[in-house]
């Protein structure tokens, strides 16, 4: 590290290598985190979030790789073992004739509907409201000067 790169906390490591380790031996409620997809433009507006954990019954539109731009499906199973969500009409046929999901990484789709339950409209209602204040846990100077 140099002088211009301040590390923020000492406990949290830099090292690329550590990274990718904690990365995939994360246990499933780190993973339900790591596993989260951007809202879309309107939605984003409506709810003044910005990105949420995916979850099934959600609907997503793929916006990278094969199954780009395709109508909107809804997530049928979150793999959180293997980082990807099963949707419903990304399918490929297989030898023998069976038809299987293909796994899909959550950074490479939007969410355009999300299933809502009473726990998920807190979280939004949380995160907007940090939102609007958007003091994000900074002291002002006059704070600083006072304490």
């Amino acid at each position: 590290l140099g002088a211009r790169d301040m590390k923020f906390n000492k406990l949290v490591s830099s090292s690329r290598r550590k990274q990718r380790k904690r990365h995939f031996q994360a246990p499933s409620h780190e993973r339900r985190k790591i596993m989260s997809a951007p809202l879309s433009k309107d939605m984003k507006t409506k709810y003044n979030v910005r990105s949420l954990p995916v979850r099934k019954d959600d609907e997503v539109q793929v916006v990278r790789g094969h199954f780009k731009g395709q109508s909107i499906g809804k997530v049928v199973q979150v793999y959180r073992k293997k980082f990807v969500l099963y949707i419903e009409r990304c399918t490929r046929e297989k030898a023998n004739g069976a038809t299987a999901h293909i796994g899909i990484h959550p950074s490479k789709v939007v969410i355009v509907k999300p299933k809502l339950d009473k726990d998920r409209k807190k979280i939004i209602e949380r995160r907007s409201k940090a939102r609007l204040a958007g003091d994000k846990g900074k002291h002002s100077e006059q704070a600083m000067e006072l304490s």
